[in-house]
Formats: C-alpha cells, structure tokens, sequence
C-alpha cells in the first residue's frame, strides 16, 4: 500500500450506529464507478489511494474522509450525489462517543469547563493534542491517533460559531507547567491559549496549585447549557461519571464550578500568569 492510504478514511467502529450509513456511502461509491466505467484500480490511481482502500470503502468498512467524495464526485461525474453525503462523513469520523460530545458541543449557549489534568481539549493545538494522546496507555494505533486529534480539532468550530456560546474555562497551574510534547511545544500551546482567551466570549481562569480549600480536587467539571434552558454536565467525582441533565444535578455542578471559578485568579490575573510561566520556558 503506499504512503496515501492512511489518508482515505477511518475504520467502522463495531456496533457503531453511523454503520449503515457508511455502508451506503459505499455502495453509492461502487454505483457511481461502475457507472463511470472504471475498475477499483482506476479510481484508487486517480484518488491517489490504494486498491485495498477503495474496496474497503465500497464495502462499508471505511469511513471516508469528505474531501475523498468531494474529488470522487468529480472523477466519477456523479453530478452531487457523493457530495450530499459529506456532512454525514464529516461527523461519522468523530469516534463514537466524542461524536456524542460534539453534538452537545454544537447545541451549547454557555459551556462551563473545569480541567485538572490536561489543558480542555477545546483549547489544544494539533500538535500538543497529538503529543498528550501519543502518552495514553493502551497506546492508540497511528491511524485511531491520527482520528482522535482530527476529531479533537475538529470540535473546535465551536469557536467560528456565530453566535458563538459563553465559554468559560478553569485550568490547573500544572497543566500549564506539564512540557508535553517538548518544551517548543508547551511554548506554542501557551500562546494559542493568550490568543484564544483574547475572544470576547472566552474567559480563561488559573487556578494556582497553592490553593488549599479547593473544590476541584474531585476531578473534571463539565457543564453545558442549551437555548431552551436545559442543560447536560459531568464530574469525575460524582454520578458514577455518568452524563446528568437533571436540574438537581445540574445544580450541584454548577455549584463546584462557581467556587472553582471564585477561587481561582481572576481573567486578567490569568494572562499574567500564562505570559509568566511562558516567559520561564
């Protein structure tokens, strides 16, 4: 197989209910190729993909990347149709259960974000999101790497948004000290976070290791509310981790949040800091 392989798409989740729409994308493939008059070797050249790829996709068991039917509709003449399935290609490649969490993502007015470990994913470059995952054990094969930082990207359309939702982040001074990646790296990921906490919606707050009555040491906080006054969160440290959207549940996050974010530095305080420790880099 050569180099462009990897690139076509990614491999069907077991079980996963995106299944028979991949499938039919597939089929849809086969139809409009035969249609054209050419062999599975014919289009793989002309995609720039191996034989073995295209038949995977044909069958179901490939998810292909929208830009890969983009240029299919055009080789194959297929006036659109391959095309029509591009959105559907777009969020099938988010892995099952962040898909899940995209969607929530997308519907959010207001995202209330504590992190005690990592930097929040939203405000991850590609290449410290690439550097963190490539440290989890079991380690992810290169191509369920390669789809997990496209997905983690990929999320982050919820900043080009219009109106864009309330975002609120609370970070870990020692995820803001963790040289993941390498130093250049950490140095890279800082300055796209002061980028970032410069949007009229973001407010970015540190919450100083030094903090001794401190709410957060039960885990993650995740509070998403939507325009019709409901709402979706989790914790590490209650409700078994599970998703809630019960309003008593709902409240006691949004009670360990309103502390987290009390107690730790103010906005300004929290560039300060960042600029700081980028400076001691």
């Amino acid at each position: 197989m050569d180099e462009g392989v990897d690139e076509a798409g990614w491999d069907v989740e077991p079980g996963d209910e995106i299944e028979p729409v991949v499938q039919a994308v597939g089929r849809l493939l086969k139809v409009c190729r035969e249609s054209a008059g050419m062999s599975v070797p014919e289009l793989a050249a002309a995609l720039g993909y191996g034989e073995d790829m295209i038949r995977k996709i044909e069958r179901g068991a490939r998810i292909p990347r929208p830009e890969c039917l983009d240029r299919a509709d055009q080789i194959l003449r297929a006036q659109g149709h391959l095309r029509a399935f591009m959105d559907d290609m777009r969020k099938a490649r988010y892995p099952k259960k962040v898909r899940q969490l995209a969607e929530l993502e997308e519907r959010s007015v207001e995202m209330l974000l504590y992190s005690n470990h990592n930097i929040h994913g939203l405000l991850q470059t590609e290449e410290y999101a690439r550097a963190l995952l490539r440290t989890w054990r079991p380690a992810y094969s290169p191509d369920e790497l390669e789809r997990m930082v496209t997905a983690r990207m990929a999320r982050k359309s919820v900043f080009e948004r219009s109106p864009a939702p309330e975002l609120g982040f609370v970070l870990e001074e020692v995820t803001l000290r963790r040289p993941i990646g390498d130093t250049m790296v950490l140095r890279r990921q800082l300055e796209h976070m002061l980028e970032v906490a410069k949007l009229p919606f973001v407010e970015l707050q540190v919450m100083p290791t030094a903090s001794a009555n401190h709410p957060g040491t039960g885990g993650l906080v995740e509070v998403l509310k939507f325009a019709d006054g409901t709402g979706m969160g989790r914790t590490d440290g209650d409700f078994g981790g599970r998703p809630v959207s019960h309003p008593r549940q709902l409240r006691v996050l949004d009670l360990r949040y309103g502390i987290i974010r009390a107690q730790a530095l103010t906005p300004e305080e929290s560039l300060v800091f960042i600029e700081q420790t980028l400076g001691e880099l």
